[in-house]
């Protein structure tokens, strides 16, 4: 009887697993602050020549922070990008992806 439902849920979380569990907006946020505003600037909103990286969907940004992770060049600050990326966890890059989705900060 329950079969039916618990099959269709687990092959839902294969398909979308990014909504599978909700990642940690918050543990995001301050992983941002220590890792990536002083040169993506606040929110992800860019500074310099660093790109604004807010506002992507979570699975964009996800497979951007993994392929850094892993080593792979996507742009001119490549390099850069390795050395922070290479140490966050699949629980971590989860995490700053969906803080970033929709990241704001109030100007004072």
């Amino acid at each position: 009887m329950y079969r039916l439902p618990s099959v269709i849920f687990l092959f839902l979380l294969l398909i979308f697993p990014e909504h599978g569990f909700a990642a940690d907006k918050v543990l995001g946020e301050a992983r941002y602050q220590q890792s990536c505003v002083s040169c993506h600037g606040q929110a992800g909103k860019g500074a310099a020549s660093y790109p604004k990286i807010s506002g992507n969907e979570v699975s964009y940004t996800m497979e951007k922070l993994k392929a850094y992770r892993e080593g792979i060049k996507q742009g001119p600050n490549s390099s850069l990008m390795f050395m922070f990326a290479k140490p966050l966890s699949d629980e971590e890059i989860d995490n700053l992806a969906a803080y970033l989705e929709d990241a704001s900060y109030e100007t004072q």
